[in-house]
């Protein structure tokens, strides 16, 4: 059927509604919602982070909120696979656009970061990150923490980032060291999934290993994350590099061994009774992926987590 509009992140005039640009056109935003600076009546914030100066293997990342932009037009506004909705009527999202970062002065990008952050979501504002490399969880951390007190932490990714930290250092490989020491994040009531490399400590946060995935169904890891988190306000990170690079080629440190696409959508459909405050996908590097399949992978991401929200409502 043709399309009746295009253009829709700029011509919509309410926050709600399905949108009708052909998947192939029309300006880009994040499943075509109306980009804007205010988020007085949203339910949800989109926001990109172009930031990879913290990775320690290969760039790209400051390219990743572009891709899953473009990726999330195959999302045609139908009611979404698997919650049966048309999640915009029962949600109100826009697309914040990017944080603006000086690439000359990576120094002042964790404040940036913070600061930004802080401002979007000092209302009612569920805010949904796209990084950016996996540095840009600690600013975006803080800033929940700020609002919400120490939050339990789920964390999909191969790599625990607990590598050590002097507190100044712009790593993609230590934001959870940093977390804990700080006090921001509860190690007890946190947990990393898909974890396929050593680092010198865990600060008692659970791990299901990578191996160990493919011996459990997403029943069973869902269950696990939810008896380790419990009550706690919980922030959940997901680096895309979580997932097989079968199914995430584009990404900055792929490690063989871990979890399809399915299984992991699956683990996060079943985490709808999780007290989550926010959320992010980040590493997802389009210079190395193909046929756009790590940036789909995390533009599903980010549909799953507002369609978990949507049922909410």
């Amino acid at each position: 059927m043709p399309s009746n509009s295009i253009d829709h992140a700029f011509t919509a005039i309410q926050l709600r509604g399905a949108a009708s640009d052909p998947t192939y056109a029309g300006a880009l935003s994040f499943m075509r919602r109306k980009y804007s600076k205010d988020v007085t009546d949203a339910d949800a914030v989109v926001w990109g982070i172009p930031f990879d100066a913290a990775v320690s293997n290969r760039p790209g990342a400051r390219l990743g909120p572009q891709a899953i932009r473009r990726a999330s037009t195959i999302f045609d506004n139908d009611p979404q696979y698997p919650f049966h909705l048309d999640l915009f009527d029962r949600l109100a999202v826009v697309d914040y656009g990017d944080c603006l970062l000086d690439y000359g002065h990576h120094d002042k990008t964790p404040a940036a970061i913070e600061k930004e952050a802080g401002k979007i979501i000092s209302g009612r504002t569920f805010l949904l990150t796209l990084g950016g490399d996996h540095f840009v969880t600690w600013p975006v951390l803080k800033a929940h923490v700020a609002k919400y007190g120490q939050l339990a932490m789920v964390q999909f990714d191969a790599h625990q980032d607990t590598w050590f930290d002097d507190s100044k250092r712009i790593d993609h490989g230590s934001f959870v060291a940093r977390a804990v020491r700080s006090g921001i994040i509860d190690p007890a009531r946190s947990i990393q999934i898909g974890i396929r490399t050593h680092a010198p400590e865990d600060f008692g946060i659970e791990i299901i290993h990578g191996y160990e995935l493919e011996e459990m169904t997403s029943t069973e890891i869902s269950e696990r994350i939810a008896s380790r988190v419990g009550d706690r306000l919980a922030y959940l990170t997901f680096d895309i590099d979580c997932l097989d690079p079968a199914f995430a080629p584009g990404t900055g440190t792929p490690v063989a061994g871990g979890p399809s696409t399915a299984k992991m959508l699956s683990v996060l459909r079943r985490l709808g009774s999780l007290s989550v405050v926010g959320a992010d996908v980040v590493e997802v590097s389009p210079p190395f992926d193909h046929a756009d399949v790590t940036a789909i992978a995390g533009a599903t991401i980010i549909m799953h987590y507002l369609g978990i929200l949507a049922e909410k409502r």
